[in-house]
């Protein structure tokens, strides 16, 4: 027989019509094919395989002892390629792997909270690992496979990455219950700038950030009296002092002892999105879990 890359596989689908129908019109019916098109694969089989297959019989044709010890592996072969062209099925709660997933603190906080509970419910056994983002080689561990997902702005989305919006963000400015400035139905300007702020920033030590931009545009300044790096040190920091922030609305949505009110001046929210790279895009599983991230945190 020559050899097996030369050989096409409707020739095996062929051969395998032929053994079960024992007649090439019946065969070319089964396979859609006309009765001449198969006759001409059958001598491209005898060629292939250097046996005749089938001899002329009063009621059809024949098998050769070669076609019926072929009969078995080329059924089997058959069947394990269509099983590879099946959809991938799986069980969420059999699910045994870990996803990583890069964001920064206010991110795990929006969306991983909730992601990780839903989760929890329908894949009990995978594990989440939550990197913060920050000095990170984001682009070059979605490539080598160490990163499944980032959590970011898709201004700094990784070039040629797959991203889907979860929501668009604003902003809100909080305060604790019973602060001086909490009874007011909303915030004036001076009040606003008058007041001590809080503010995070990533990078540590900076002071100015995207409510101070804002205010630049007016001709106005706050009083920023501290500066944390992770947005979630500042419910407690606010809930025992007189400071006030302005934060991403999704980092407080139904948090305790938190007073939300609008800013006096609009400030630029930002589109939050979640980034995978091309090696994951059609796997089902990993699609499975960014729509459950999206069902769970999506708007």
């Amino acid at each position: 027989m020559d050899n097996i890359r030369s050989l096409d596989l409707n020739l095996l689908k062929a051969l395998d019509a032929l053994l079960d129908e024992r007649n090439v019109t019946r065969a070319a019916e089964k396979l859609a094919l006309t009765q001449p098109a198969v006759s001409s694969m059958l001598n491209r089989l005898r060629v292939k395989f250097s046996d005749p297959l089938f001899v002329r019989a009063s009621h059809g044709m024949t098998p050769t002892n070669r076609a019926l010890a072929l009969a078995k592996p080329v059924k089997q072969i058959l069947a394990d390629i269509d099983a590879l062209m099946q959809p991938v099925e799986f069980d969420p709660k059999q699910l045994h792997l870990t996803l990583n997933i890069a964001a920064n603190d206010n991110d795990m906080q929006a969306i991983g909270l909730p992601f990780i509970l839903a989760l929890k419910q329908q894949a009990p056994h995978v594990k989440v690992a939550f990197l913060s983002i920050h000095r990170l080689d984001i682009q070059g561990m979605l490539e080598r496979g160490e990163l499944d997902l980032i959590f970011l702005d898709p201004v700094n989305a990784p070039a040629e990455s797959h991203t889907r919006v979860l929501y668009q963000e604003r902003y809100v400015c909080i305060m604790r219950e019973g602060h001086p400035a909490a009874s007011q139905q909303a915030l004036t300007l001076d009040r606003f700038c008058e007041l001590e702020h809080a503010l995070a920033s990533y990078e540590g030590g900076q002071f100015f950030g995207a409510t101070d931009e804002a205010l630049a545009k007016v001709g106005r300044q706050r009083n920023v009296a501290l500066s944390v790096t992770s947005f979630l040190l500042l419910p407690d920091l606010l809930r025992k002092s007189d400071l006030i922030a302005v934060v991403p609305a999704h980092l407080v949505q139904n948090i305790q002892g938190i007073v939300v009110l609008e800013p006096p001046v609009p400030v630029q929210g930002y589109t939050k999105v979640m980034a995978w790279h091309e090696r994951n895009h059609h796997d089902p599983i990993q699609q499975w879990l960014r729509t459950l991230i999206w069902e769970t945190c999506g708007e």
